[in-house]
């Protein structure tokens, strides 16, 4: 061994460790030494833990990558899912509520009221709201002689549709009456338009006592064989219709409109004043699945009723386009045979949206039918107006 390390370890055991005699250059040395044989004690290794993939998760992402078709579907279905939420929360901000609110039955109503005098309620028809009535200019014609309140039917505007209930014509009926009751509204006339009507029958059925006369606007009364009842009533099965509802159904909603305006107005042009109506608001996928509940509704409501209405005693007007795309007039001059005592207003060259196209026949309907006492006994003639009968 080489004498001078012989005597520099030997020197280092001597002091030991701890030493207060080394030098600087005992201690450079014992440094370089450390870093060449590396720490003096074993250092515990740091490991990373990893939790296996539960199977059947692993499973899914395999099946999504083998099907790369149905990854991109299930991509765009939750995209649109996420844009009609953000769409809908917007048409609500733009459109707020222009009524009050009242709660029946744990179910909250939104409604508009005008006016004072006689009670004037007006029932809307499937996918509508309040806003069809108000852009029409009924609710400000009416108002100025009657007490009026539009409500937004259950699911529609922003009244809210409880899916603990099946929303059926008479179902909605006992909500409306209860509304009335709470409102201290008695013997009201109403006026129901499209799918509203099947509601108003309802409420004159289960209440005679409580109202005063009808007035039945471009309805459905009597079951048929209807290829839109297939097509628009999916978003409303269980499942799948809120995956269509909140995802394809707003979608092809949107891309619709324009057909749907002119089928329902047609063969009338749409009016200007029907801009005021907020065609988003019907876009929102709880409005969507309401609208196709009921539209599942509609053949089984009008079965029920279809030997009822000769039961209705007080005043009944019925008001039909001769050229209606969706309720054929046909239907309102059945209506017209069996209730003995109703009178029948044809309006010519109109369609569905008669309140709309002909505001004033339709108002001319309410102050007739007010003025008519309950229980006439004597048939009334079917009245046209500047046209032939269809």
């Amino acid at each position: 061994m080489d004498p001078d390390r012989q005597s520099w370890r030997s020197s280092s055991i001597a002091r030991g460790p701890d030493s207060k005699n080394r030098t600087e250059t005992d201690l450079a040395t014992e440094r370089t030494v450390a870093q060449e044989v590396g720490p003096r004690y074993p250092v515990t290794p740091k490991f990373r833990v990893q939790h296996p993939m539960p199977r059947s998760r692993s499973y899914a992402v395999e099946v999504l990558k083998a099907h790369p078709v149905v990854t991109s579907i299930i991509v765009a279905l939750a995209a649109s899912a996420i844009l009609n939420r953000v769409l809908a929360k917007r048409a609500e901000r733009r459109n707020p509520p222009m009524g009050q609110f009242i709660t029946v039955d744990g179910v909250r109503l939104h409604y508009l009221e005008r006016g004072a005098g006689t009670p004037l309620v007006l029932l809307h028809g499937n996918g509508s709201m309040i806003q069809d009535f108000e852009s029409s200019g009924l609710v400000d014609l009416a108002a100025k002689t009657y007490r009026v309140i539009a409500f937004d039917r259950p699911g529609f505007g922003y009244s809210e549709r409880p899916r603990s209930t099946v929303w059926t014509p008479a179902a909605q009926a006992d909500l409306i009456n209860a509304a009335l009751m709470q409102m201290g509204v008695s013997q009201p006339l109403v006026l129901g338009h499209s799918w509203g009507t099947l509601v108003a029958v309802a409420l004159a059925l289960k209440y005679p006592r409580n109202i005063r006369a009808l007035i039945l606007a471009s309805g459905y009364y009597y079951p048929t064989v209807r290829a839109d009842v297939l097509v628009l009533s999916p978003p409303a099965m269980p499942l799948i219709g809120d995956v269509l509802s909140h995802t394809i159904s707003p979608i092809l909603g949107r891309l619709l409109w324009p057909l749907f305006l002119r089928k329902i107005f047609g063969p009338s042009p749409v009016p200007k004043k029907f801009a005021g109506f907020p065609e988003e608001m019907t876009m929102r996928p709880s409005q969507i699945r309401a609208s196709a509940a009921e539209t599942s509704l509609m053949i089984p409501a009008a079965y029920s009723f279809r030997e009822a209405y000769g039961n209705l005693k007080m005043p009944v007007v019925i008001v039909a386009g001769t050229e209606d795309r969706v309720s054929e007039a046909q239907q309102s001059a059945e209506l017209h045979r069996d209730i003995a005592h109703s009178t029948l207003r044809c309006i010519p060259s109109s369609g569905h949206m008669v309140h709309q196209t002909a505001t004033a026949e339709v108002m001319s309907a309410i102050d007739m039918v007010a003025s008519q006492k309950k229980a006439a006994s004597q048939p009334r003639p079917l009245q046209l107006s500047h046209a032939e009968p269809f």
